[in-house]
């Protein structure tokens, strides 16, 4: 009999094609309502972090360097009370193959593919992760194909997007572009039923998994230079794994640095709207992305999700698209450097919360990406001008998300605007009560407080307040 290929039948097969395509079943590491066993499922990767970094050094992956930016540490001390302005670096992630952390991912996920004995990889990305899987196939012989939710109904894309098929194109990838809204993961799913081919996705455990080496390497690095971890890591935030990754990595490090979420204010704007679709200037690294990921992460193509940002985050920040095009400018006029949006998401925050720190503190920016031709500022805002965006100089606190983008007229006009991560935590803990659809047991409150980085106190309170 034929197999049901609409939406619903595919999806409804979603574990059994995730079992095939990525060795994983999901299914053993539940513990019955919404109870998981999460470090199990991170550990059925069978590779330990010493084996990760073997596999990624041999892709001439990680091993990146830090950089110290001094000129924008003296700009921040300029806006900072006396004796505060901490020292501001950067991971040079766009140091790796094709430039951004998510070689990282893609080098764990491919050598697991090509061991596994696959003949190809699929993806499911608009981002960087893209580039990162095309890059490590074709370093390893595999085929790949990546599916990209990459236009509006007029079959307009974004330029950031359409860069990064080039990109995926140019390692000799197959791009399939759909429009926005479900049938990303719908598309994917078929594809891997269809090709037989590994599932290389963003929220795996191998994916996860391979970004722990960069915490491990901050930890390492930072210690080298100035003898102990970084005050604090700022990590650019959407789906969760790059910060889920980085703070697994340095805890396992022993390193107990504060950990910044920081994402582009997308407020209002709905990612799986056509007409929102493209009145946006950031494709990956904002509210969008990140705070329904953060209060309800199994909403991707697995069954579960190995990032779990609410576990780890100590803080929430967002900044605005003008301020993040305006740092954007600043680290290549001001330190000769110019990176991509997505790392300056994480800088630009960094930038605002150094003011609040000691001259002798640290703070790192973790991650920087590359850029190109669709990346740069100009025909972000060139876009955004077609697509009716005001954009102009002036207090970034007048920017409205899907009506203007406003640069800040000065530096010091930059914020980084607190999240309530108690607001998120409370999204969470009531989208399980929801989806479990009865009354939750003792050891669902007991894994809920695990997942919100609370007590049991916390989630009987949550639940118990309409």
């Amino acid at each position: 009999m034929a197999k049901d290929m609409s939406y619903d039948g595919v999806m409804s097969r979603r574990p059994e094609i995730i079992f095939t395509s990525a060795g994983i079943d999901f299914s053993k590491f539940e513990r019955g309502g919404v109870v998981f066993d999460y470090e199990a499922m991170m550990e059925s990767t069978g590779y330990t972090p010493d084996k990760i970094r073997e596999v990624q050094s041999n892709a001439s992956v990680g091993n990146t360097p830090i950089i110290e930016l001094r000129n924008l540490t003296e700009l921040a001390r300029r806006y900072s009370s006396p004796g505060s302005g901490a020292r501001i670096f950067i991971k040079d992630e766009a140091a790796n193959p094709s430039g951004s952390f998510k070689d990282r991912r893609a080098a764990t996920a491919i050598y697991h593919a090509k061991r596994a004995g696959y003949k190809g990889v699929i993806a499911a990305t608009s981002g960087n992760f893209g580039a990162a899987v095309a890059s490590q196939a074709a370093a390893n012989g595999l085929k790949c194909v990546i599916v990209q939710e990459c236009y509006d109904s007029r079959k307009t894309g974004q330029p950031e997007i359409i860069e990064k098929a080039r990109k995926c194109e140019a390692y000799g990838a197959e791009v399939i572009q759909c429009t926005v809204g479900p049938e990303l993961f719908y598309l994917s799913l078929r594809l891997l039923e269809e090709t037989g081919y590994f599932s290389a996705s963003l929220y795996s455990p191998f994916g996860v998994a391979g970004i722990e080496t960069l915490g491990i390497e901050l930890a390492e690095q930072f210690t080298t230079l100035i003898g102990r971890g970084p005050d604090a890591v700022v990590c650019t935030n959407a789906g969760g794994g790059n910060l889920t990754g980085t703070a697994r990595g340095l805890l396992k490090a022993g390193c107990e640095t504060r950990v910044i979420g920081a994402s582009v204010n997308l407020a209002g704007l709905h990612m799986a709207s056509d007409t929102n679709f493209n009145k946006k200037s950031f494709t990956t690294g904002h509210t969008g992305f990140g705070i329904p990921f953060a209060t309800w992460p199994d909403r991707s193509d697995v069954p579960r999700s190995a990032a779990r940002p609410l576990r780890y985050m100590d803080r929430y920040v967002s900044v605005n698209q003008g301020e993040v095009f305006y740092m954007t400018e600043l680290l290549a006029n001001l330190e000769g450097l110019e990176r991509g949006p997505a790392g300056n998401t994480s800088l630009a925050a960094a930038f605002a919360l150094a003011r609040e720190l000691p001259e002798d503190s640290v703070i790192v920016a973790q991650e920087t990406e590359y850029t190109g031709a669709g990346k740069h500022v100009s025909p972000q805002l060139s876009f955004a001008r077609k697509n009716g965006i005001e954009v102009a100089f002036g207090d970034p606190n007048d920017e409205i998300p899907g009506q203007s983008i406003i640069l800040p007229d000065d530096p010091g006009m930059i914020q980084a605007r607190e999240i309530d991560l108690n607001k998120l935590r409370a999204s969470l803990i009531r989208h399980a009560k929801d989806a479990a659809d009865r009354d939750l047991s003792d050891g669902d409150i007991e894994f809920l407080a695990v997942e919100t980085r609370t007590d049991v106190e916390y989630v009987l309170k949550t639940l118990n307040t309409p």
